[in-house]
Parts: C-alpha cells; structure tokens; sequence
C-alpha cells in the first residue's frame, strides 16, 4: 500500500521529474520521464534532460556552506529556500523543452543538494553522532509544480546504521543488473563512486562505494592555478607529466580511506581546501614554475584515475566484465584514457551506452528512487550503504 491517493498509485504510466545537485557544485539536474512499473519490473523512457547551472557568485555562497569552514543557521536556512527555487527553475525548464505542461508532471523526486554528509561518527561536545544534511526545500517545488515531491532520501539509510550513500546502486540494480555478466557502473562527480552487479545477482550482492575523488580535487586546483572553475576536456592535465613523487605522497596521505573495505563514503570532510593547500605545498620544490599548472593538474587527475582502479581491483569481486562511466568526469579524456591504460582486461564505455546519458543517469535515480518511496516499498541496497535492514527512504510533501 502506497502514501499517495490510489489513483497516482495505480496509474500505469507516470511522467516524473527527477533532481540532483552533486558534490561539483556545477549546477542542477533535471530529467522527465515516463516510469512503469515498479522493482525489477520497472520500465523508464528519459523524455528530456537540461542541467541549469549555477553562477559564479551563488556557486561561491554554496561553496561556503558546503566546506563547513563559513555560513551558520541562517545561510543554511536561506540556502534551503533558494536551492529549493533552483529546483523548480531548473524542472519548469526541462517541462518546457519537453513540451509538456507542469500540471502534468505526477510527482518529484529531489534529491537537493548535499551541504554535509558525516557517515563516520564524531564527537559534538560528548556526545557521539553522525549525520547528513541535504537542502532545496521540498514545499518550494511542491507548490511551483502542484504535484508531491520525494525528498530528503539519505536520512533514513543513515537511522538505520548506513552511511546514506550511496543510494543509485539500488536503481542501477533494478535497470541494468543481466544474468550473464558482471558490470560496473562508474559515476565521477566531485566524489567518484562504483557500483558492481555481479551476473545473475540478486539485491543482496550489489557491491557499490566511494571509490575516492572524482573532480572536486581537479575543479578546485583548475580554478587555483588556470582561473578556470574546471579543467575542459582535460586538456590542461593531458598537456602536463605525472609527478610520481607528488603522486605518491598523495596515496599515502589518502592510504587508510584507498585500504578501508566496503561499505565506505566520503565528501568535501576529506578532500577539501586543506589538503589541496598540502599538494600544492608537496608540488612547490618538485615542479617548475613554467610546468607548475599542467604538471599539477596532471598529478591531480592521476590521482583520481589511481584511488579509482585501487578500488576496482581491491574490492570489486568479480571483477567486472564493462565498465560503464557517468557524470563529469566521462568528458575528462585523461581520466578514460588513463582507467583504459590500467584495466586492460575490462572493456570501458560511457554510460550512454546504457541508453541514459550519462550527464542524466543520477537525476533518473531520483526519480525512480521516488516511485518506489510512493509505493511503500523498500528502496535502499543495505549490502552498499551498510544499513542494518531494507527501509523506504524519503519524505513525502504534498
């Protein structure tokens, strides 16, 4: 039984909006879409797709709050309700290159933007705690749109003792899982995460973690040492030589994450401005000034394609057959040619292979997650986030 009225319930084809804003900061996603179905009989057809993105200055107050370094109650709570107005900005825009009229859209699924995930326990004065909070306020997007929204999913993992990430590979089980080969699905945001789905597999034997950074490192060195906000194409890096010494003190800054077994998450806690000022303090006497930004960004981006394949063979078992790469980091040429260089015996391929652009892949997740959480049924994969049970994740805005 269902928390929506029995006829959206019962409909057999639902148009649905899906939203995310990722750890890039880039700006937010929306994909519209027809859903049939539910569980492993779920059916998607993507009908459109736009990334509305973020200017320079909200990207630099988002920076703020999502860093914890600045900002207090009150940013967060205007944040909340602005990220909440970029969500509906950005799902009136997706409706309007569909063609299709708000009121027809059945209901959201947002999963906002992440401003702290805390999946490792801390002391708040003496008290132990963990914690994730994700804003763009659900009301805001319910009343632009006049249909429920979905929001607020990685909470409810996380009381149930996971770490509330990651959450796709529950819908890449249900859309991609085949019977007679391994895959895995790659997804570089500004934190890189892997799902594997071994042949025949059921639910329990998704394997899905953080495998380390994906562009947060690059994007924050790309604006430092180029005055750009990302490296395009990696073209900067592809122009500079690996710094193996540089490289190698990055792995051992990051060894006790890169060794740690799964289920594992991480964020900005770990790859911040602080450990971007020690790279560049590492780079200084090892790297000339006139090789200083390409050199850099090369070892950056090694870096990333390194803490990418450590985990793949330490812990992908079986290892996998394809492996299928979304999000920014498939357009960064220096990242695939260098995961195509160290796993030889896997064939790679971008994730539109799977018939969903890969820029669109995480706001579909959304979406799907939400058909599930509106039929009462169970949509978290605990064998990938640790939880101690199968739980429905988000909450409802009508």
């Amino acid at each position: 039984m269902g928390y929506f009225p029995e006829k959206l319930v019962n409909k057999r084809k639902k148009t649905v909006l899906g939203l995310m804003s990722g750890t890039s900061l880039d700006g937010m996603d929306a994909a519209l879409l027809e859903i049939e179905g539910t569980g492993r009989s779920t059916k998607i057809r993507l009908l459109d797709f736009v990334t509305c993105p973020y200017d320079e200055e909200f990207r630099s107050i988002l920076m703020k709050a999502v860093t914890g370094e600045e900002g207090g109650s009150r940013l967060v709570c205007n944040l909340n309700f602005l990220i909440g107005e970029f969500c509906l900005k950005a799902a009136l825009e997706v409706c309007r290159k569909a063609k299709i009229l708000p009121g027809e859209i059945d209901f959201v699924g947002s999963h906002g933007q992440t401003v702290w995930h805390q999946a490792e326990s801390v002391q708040l004065g003496n008290y132990p705690v963990r914690g994730t909070l994700q804003i763009g306020e659900a009301s805001v997007i319910a009343e632009g749109l006049g249909c429920p929204v979905v929001s607020d999913f990685r909470v409810r993992d996380m009381a149930a003792g996971g770490q509330g990430a990651p959450l796709v590979p529950y819908t890449e089980y249900l859309l991609y899982q085949q019977e007679n080969k391994t895959l895995a699905l790659l997804n570089i945001g500004g934190i890189a995460n892997i799902t594997l789905l071994p042949a025949g597999g059921g639910i329990e034997d998704i394997l899905a973690f953080d495998t380390g950074p994906g562009n947060m490192l690059i994007d924050a060195a790309a604006k430092i040492l180029t005055i750009k906000s990302f490296d395009e194409d990696g073209a900067k890096a592809m122009a500079g030589n690996v710094r193996q010494g540089l490289l190698e003190k990055m792995l051992d800054y990051d060894r006790e994450y890169l060794t740690r077994k799964p289920p594992k998450s991480t964020g900005r806690e770990r790859y911040n401005q602080e450990f971007l000022k020690q790279i560049l303090e590492w780079a200084k006497p090892e790297i000339s000034e006139n090789n200083f930004a390409n050199d850099t960004l090369a070892t950056i981006t090694q870096f990333t394609v390194d803490t990418i394949v450590s985990g793949i063979k330490n812990f992908c078992k079986p290892f996998p057959e394809e492996l299928y790469v979304s999000g920014g980091g498939v357009h960064n040429r220096f990242i695939m040619s260098g995961l195509e260089k160290l796993l030889p015996d896997c064939k790679i391929y971008s994730g539109d292979k799977l018939g969903i652009p890969a820029d669109a892949k995480e706001a579909v997740a959304f979406a799907v997650l939400a058909n599930e959480a509106l039929h009462g049924l169970c949509n978290n994969a605990p064998s990938a986030t640790g939880a101690r049970h199968p739980v429905v994740m988000g909450k409802i805005t009508i």
